[in-house]
């Protein structure tokens, strides 16, 4: 278990430096990684970063007035506001993707099987609900 910690430590170590040579916090760096992937509700935000849908207001707050992301109403509910990365955030992305390349580069390395193996391992140490989380153990906060 040390080992795993260590090795979580690490890659934290590394995206937290490559987020403050971006001028960003962690949670603001994952919170663009998050929405590379598409836009997404302020509350779907906050489940996916595990944090309190305050948190997520001021992260996107503060990110939305250096002009990474920006609100937009949601196509399928007029109700809710999505955010979405602008250019400027995808560009910042893409930096901090870049800044992390040799710790991706290990992962990368991996044949498909294993690459395979790795996250369905990881998904059921710490994503599934027999995992850490799920049980009430003392796994590592994302």
């Amino acid at each position: 278990m040390e080992r795993l910690a260590e090795s979580f430590s690490g890659y934290y170590g590394d995206f937290s430096l490559a987020a403050a040579d971006a001028g960003l916090t962690a949670s603001q760096a994952k919170t663009l990684g998050v929405l590379r992937a598409s836009p997404a509700s302020m509350r779907s935000l906050a489940t996916t970063l595990a944090c309190d849908a305050s948190n997520i207001t001021g992260i996107v707050d503060r990110l939305e007035k250096r002009e990474l992301v920006r609100r937009e109403v949601s196509p399928t509910d007029r109700r809710v506001k999505n955010v979405a990365l602008t250019e400027a955030g995808e560009e910042t992305v893409d930096a901090i993707r870049a800044r992390m390349h040799t710790t991706h580069a290990a992962i990368d390395a991996l044949d498909d099987e294993d690459r395979a193996t790795l996250y369905e391992l990881l998904g059921r140490v710490f994503g599934g609900s027999g995992g850490l989380r799920g049980s009430g153990g003392s796994g590592p906060a994302a």
